[in-house]
């Protein structure tokens, strides 16, 4: 009796971790709505951001979700169902929803672990199935779950969290959850376990290179410098989030602007992408789409760098090298091959010289550069110049 008790058992966690790898087998990839958008969400403009994605190649590149932040929301009906503020969406999120699965792409929603959002608009706490089920009536595919004005203890995180990710569960519809209480209680720890698709592991990102001062502003390196110290919590189904790509923002007014968010140099846009898709963080891009210029879309629809982030084996890189000047990071991939990233943390260009055995690649290999597209040499070694803040991608193939 005992016997069968253990491999009912067993047999219901293996349904439940295959349905959550199913959810997200590789890192969700879109565009964000807060720093362009911020706290005037609508619907002529993310459809019309939507229409973009597809005219620019994003939507081909692997980009299918939009994810609508937080100001979306307009209260309760008389049956407590909540609803979206009729002003910025007069055609509902269900209609929303509708456009955007025509074009092949999906819907995120934004809610918040409390009562209220950060934004301070109505949230889902104690209504956790009822929204859940009203997501699902909408046709939502992902549920960023924030955690303003609730209580900083993990044990509670822990059951709020659980209970949303339950609700979602319930709903009649595989509706991803990304949690988003930026680090503070490690959601990496926990956050698969109690139902979670992906986590923030940091504060907001801002449009900056690093944030040296501690006063504010996660910048782009703060958060690979946090994401490579976790790779033993990612893989399929479960996804530590390095929050946007700041690509294309240049500055602009806004969100990404705060805390001396002044903008990035091309190589430090180029590094960002380069680095999330090493380190298998989702992929989501948030400047404005319809304006974007061609460094940004060219950033974006790298196919040879997507693939590297969607990679199937889902293995986040390892950092092997970590000094003053240089991180350098390894990963395998689904196919045999491998990817390196060589990083260039100085103020300047620097000469490298990579033996990959001190990586722990023993062969020799054909050496294809990514962003140039093209085979760059043969070996078991690596020379060459690296600007500022730039980030070499390889793909390795054993020969």
């Amino acid at each position: 009796m005992k016997l069968k008790l253990f491999i009912a058992l067993l047999l219901a966690s293996t349904t439940t971790f295959a349905q959550e790898v199913k959810l997200a087998a590789t890192p969700p990839m879109g565009w964000m709505s807060w720093n362009i958008m911020s706290e005037n969400p609508n619907e002529k403009d993310i459809k019309e951001m939507a229409d973009a994605m597809v005219a620019s190649g994003m939507v081909k590149a692997g980009y299918h979700y939009i994810f609508l932040d937080d100001c979306w929301q307009g209260g309760r009906d008389n049956k407590n169902n909540i609803i979206a503020d009729a002003k910025k969406f007069p055609s509902g999120i269900k209609s929303l929803a509708d456009y955007l699965h025509s074009k092949g792409m999906k819907l995120g929603i934004y809610s918040d672990a409390a009562p209220l959002t950060c934004g301070g608009f109505t949230a889902s706490f104690n209504f956790e199935n009822q929204d859940a089920k009203t997501f699902a009536y909408w046709g939502i595919d992902y549920l960023k779950y924030d955690y303003c004005n609730a209580p900083e203890d993990v044990a509670t995180a822990k059951i709020r969290y659980g209970k949303m990710a339950q609700a979602l569960r319930k709903s009649g519809r595989e509706i991803l959850l990304g949690i988003c209480e930026w680090g503070p209680r490690e959601p990496w720890n926990w956050g698969a376990e109690v139902g979670g698709q992906s986590w923030r592991t940091t504060y907001d990102i801002r449009d900056k290179w690093n944030d040296t001062e501690g006063k504010g502003g996660v910048g782009i390196y703060n958060v690979v410098d946090k994401n490579a110290e976790l790779a033993k919590y990612s893989g399929p189904g479960k996804w530590n989030d390095g929050d946007m790509l700041v690509a294309g923002l240049h500055g602009v007014k806004g969100p990404s602007s705060a805390y001396n968010g002044k903008g990035c140099t091309q190589a430090e846009y180029q590094s960002q992408m380069s680095l999330y898709s090493m380190l298998n963080s989702p992929l989501y891009a948030s400047c404005d789409i319809r304006k974007m210029d061609d460094e940004a879309r060219t950033i974006f629809t790298n196919e040879e760098v997507v693939a590297l982030n969607q990679d199937a084996l889902g293995k986040q890189a390892e950092r092997k090298i970590k000094n003053d000047v240089w991180d350098i990071f390894v990963r395998p991939l689904a196919n045999g091959d491998y990817a390196i990233a060589i990083l260039n943390k100085a103020a300047s260009t620097q000469n490298a010289k990579i033996n990959f055995a001190d990586l722990g690649l023993a062969d020799k290999y054909e050496i294809r550069d990514l962003w140039q597209h093209k085979v760059t040499g043969k070996g078991n070694k690596w020379a060459g110049q690296v600007a500022a803040h730039e980030t070499k991608v390889f793909r390795l193939k054993k020969i």
